[in-house]
């Protein structure tokens, strides 16, 4: 399966490929706590604060066309967290169950040596078993539990944080 796809990191010219699967979540309400779709212009910031040698931003390619990405992001903004990386993974809807998300988290663990990375932490709703289950495949372990931390057309969500030790 490997074959057919290929996983780089993201260019500037690929933003609006990405902010264009991230918005196809925000309906569902199982992936994202944004409720209204977010705009390119709004992710520049968030685009710029990713280096392919210390926070990678990646995308999947099918042939020429992005069908997902994945981004590490520092956690907690202090420098003794600099060996933690959260990771965001987001499947075009045409491509979910195809074993994409797999891929990545594989590539990420990899990865992690060469950004000393040695922890790895998810964010994820309760309710989103896909991937709790994707990233409990991978060895994510459940560390916290936060009961009804969001609120989305009126029900309250509980936001379930895993990780998982990288060795080196």
């Amino acid at each position: 399966m490997d074959e057919q796809y290929v996983i780089e990191d993201a260019v500037l010219e690929d933003l609006g490929r990405i902010v264009d699967i991230y918005n196809e979540t925000i309906t569902g309400r199982m992936v994202t706590a944004d409720l209204e779709p977010i705009t390119v212009a709004s992710r520049l910031l968030w685009f710029e604060e990713h280096a392919p040698d210390f926070r990678p931003l990646w995308v999947l390619k099918e042939g020429e066309r992005i069908v997902a990405w994945l981004s590490f992001q520092s956690f907690y903004g202090r420098p003794a967290y600099l060996a933690t990386a959260e990771i965001s993974i987001y499947i075009s809807a045409e491509c979910r169950g195809k074993g994409l998300g797999s891929l990545l988290l594989q590539r990420a663990i990899d990865f992690c040596p060469r950004i000393a990375v040695n922890t790895l932490l998810g964010f994820v709703f309760a309710h989103n078993q896909p991937s709790l289950s994707l990233l409990e495949k991978f060895g994510f372990e459940r560390w916290a539990h936060l009961p009804r931390v969001a609120n989305m057309d009126g029900i309250e969500r509980d936001l379930v944080i895993l990780g998982r030790r990288v060795e080196h």
